[in-house]
């Protein structure tokens, strides 16, 4: 028995270990593809100026990075607190409430960044689908796709209600929903269109498909409170 428990738990830690090692290097290997993008909004953001920094692509995409070791920390503080209150999966939990923050609000930033024509031009809408899916490029595709990617695949992981594929469909068209809505009611100069719907829903849900593994768990076990403590015999 003894030897069957050490290997089913080799495996694990051989996940432990791979898994963060790739994510560090898909990081460091994003980092020296936008480099050079990345440090033409360097200086700006080294100033703490807004125009050049965070009002543009490259000076979020950097100020996230940048912020990448803050996020880690948050989660190290956080799950240190959650195993010394005797709460289960403190580490999953406190990842996946950081990821959810870290990974969705850059994107929201940018989704809600008003162009040049904001507040002067008409909102414009539109409702036809898929029509405008030609016109988002491969990148446009990729990057709505990712919108409520972390959203998809860290929730239902924090929150056990949302352990389902439908819930979380249902989630990133809410989300989706607003996003577009606000576009159109503060009249940011950008298309509110049903596509970004569709495509932001899509990623949530393949983004929830890969982390099926996990959070089938949380549904089987809520994880937010303490274990019970066993009564005192007699």
């Amino acid at each position: 028995m003894d030897d069957n428990a050490s290997l089913s738990a080799s495996p694990r830690r051989t996940r432990g270990i791979v898994l963060p090692a790739l994510a560090v290097l898909g990081v460091a290997g994003a980092v020296f593809a936008l480099r050079r993008p990345l440090m033409m909004s360097a200086p700006m953001c080294a100033a703490g100026r807004w125009h050049g920094c965070f009002d543009t692509f490259n000076g979020v995409v950097l100020m996230t990075l940048v912020a990448l070791p803050l996020a880690v920390l948050v989660v190290w503080a956080l799950a240190r607190r959650r195993r010394a209150a005797g709460i289960p999966s403190a580490w999953r939990i406190s990842v996946a409430e950081v990821g959810m923050v870290h990974g969705t609000v850059p994107f929201l930033w940018l989704t809600m960044m008003p162009g040049a024509g904001s507040g002067s031009v008409p909102a414009r809408v539109s409702l036809v689908p898929l029509r405008d899916l030609v016109t988002m490029g491969p990148l446009g595709i990729v990057g709505n796709l990712l919108v409520f990617a972390a959203l998809g695949f860290f929730a239902p992981m924090r929150f056990a209600a949302l352990a389902s594929l439908p819930r979380i469909l249902a989630l990133g068209a809410g989300c989706s929903v607003l996003v577009e809505s606000a576009q159109f009611v503060l009249r940011l100069d950008r298309v509110s269109s049903v596509d970004d719907v569709l495509v932001n829903t899509t990623g949530a849900v393949l983004a929830a498909l890969a982390s099926r593994r996990w959070w089938r768990a949380t549904a089987r076990t809520p994880s937010d409170g303490p274990r019970p403590t066993p009564a005192p015999a007699g």
